[in-house]
């Protein structure tokens, strides 16, 4: 009897254990989504993501912090790639220009690449909507620019390019493809930054994520998307990103209303054949590096956490089953 109980409780212990392992990963996968889109809202309100009246982009106000990353920290009127080079620029230094900031979530911000890119594509399009401007747009602003040959704080040998680099097959996707995965990102982020931890609005919340559900499902629907590799790791990147917040807060702080669950994409894993070539060896090296070094401090946390449990658990028993042989002999 005595041995029986134990077993129960210690099934119960590794139950425990296992759920709030998983509710710790949702919990940080969540936060980095939440980084990424409060970056991008900075950008949307400095540079908004339309065009004016007249049609064109855009100016920059005095003041505006994407002054800084222009060259000589002003963007002028007649060069207005500028402008969406500083804007790509900034959100590239706001990811990976803290050493912290990418060892703690190397994985999850080398998808945010993914999204700076989707963000290129559509700012990109508003003018010219023709070929594969963002390519273009590569070679001239990002290949061998000294701004983009910054290295990542504390990763020796990688810098923007290289990112940029790991996701090249998006480069020839025509923009015009490319940039109809604008609209359910977008969606995604308002979803995101209209959250808030203390006290959420979920009806806004809501309104948002039916938004993405129904401009996602265009795209799912889609057989040449879905048929296409580059693109439906997109759709997948999307899909992740609604899951999590789903999991991590619409289930749980919104749970009297109902969020819309999403078809996921065919092969919704990353199986793009790895390309021999030196600089996404070193990116798939990192990748590795980052995420065994930054996971010691987290395991050993996971470890102390889990023998702390166990103890008490154990204690329990031990005076539950103290109590019982006691209670056995007399």
């Amino acid at each position: 009897m005595i041995l029986l109980n134990l077993e129960i409780k210690n099934k119960i212990l590794s139950q425990w254990i296992s759920k709030w392992y998983i509710h710790l990963l949702i919990i940080i996968i969540s936060f980095t989504c939440f980084d990424i889109c409060e970056s991008f809202l900075s950008v949307w309100e400095d540079f908004p993501d339309t065009l004016t009246e007249t049609n064109e982009y855009h100016e920059f106000k005095d003041g505006n912090f994407l002054n800084s990353y222009c060259f000589k920290d002003k963007c002028d009127h007649d060069h207005p790639l500028d402008k969406i080079n500083a804007g790509c620029l900034f959100l590239f230094n706001k990811f990976f220009g803290s050493s912290g900031v990418f060892k703690d979530n190397a994985k999850n911000y080398i998808n945010a690449v993914e999204y700076i890119i989707i963000w290129l594509s559509h700012m990109l399009n508003l003018k010219d909507k023709k070929g594969n401007i963002l390519k273009n747009f590569y070679e001239i602003y990002i290949k061998n620019q000294d701004k983009y040959k910054n290295t990542i704080d504390g990763v020796d040998g990688c810098n923007y390019d290289d990112l940029i680099y790991k996701k090249n097959d998006l480069m020839n996707i025509t923009n015009e493809k490319l940039s109809k995965f604008y609209a359910p990102f977008k969606s995604l982020c308002n979803m995101y930054n209209a959250f808030n931890e203390t006290k959420p609005n979920c009806d806004k919340c809501l309104n948002y994520a039916d938004e993405f559900v129904k401009k996602y499902n265009e795209l799912n629907g889609d057989s040449s998307i879905t048929n296409d590799s580059s693109r439906n790791k997109l759709l997948c990147t999307l899909s992740n990103d609604y899951d999590d917040f789903k999991k991590k807060h619409s289930d749980v702080k919104c749970s009297n209303l109902s969020f819309q669950a999403i078809e996921k994409p065919k092969n919704c894993v990353e199986n793009s054949k790895q390309n021999p070539e030196q600089p996404l060896q070193r990116l798939e090296q990192i990748s590795q590096d980052v995420s065994s070094s930054s996971s010691i401090g987290n395991k050993l946390f996971t470890v102390l956490s889990i023998f702390g449990a166990i103890a008490f658990f154990l204690g329990i028993s031990y005076k539950v089953n103290n109590k019982e042989l006691k209670n056995i002999a007399f």
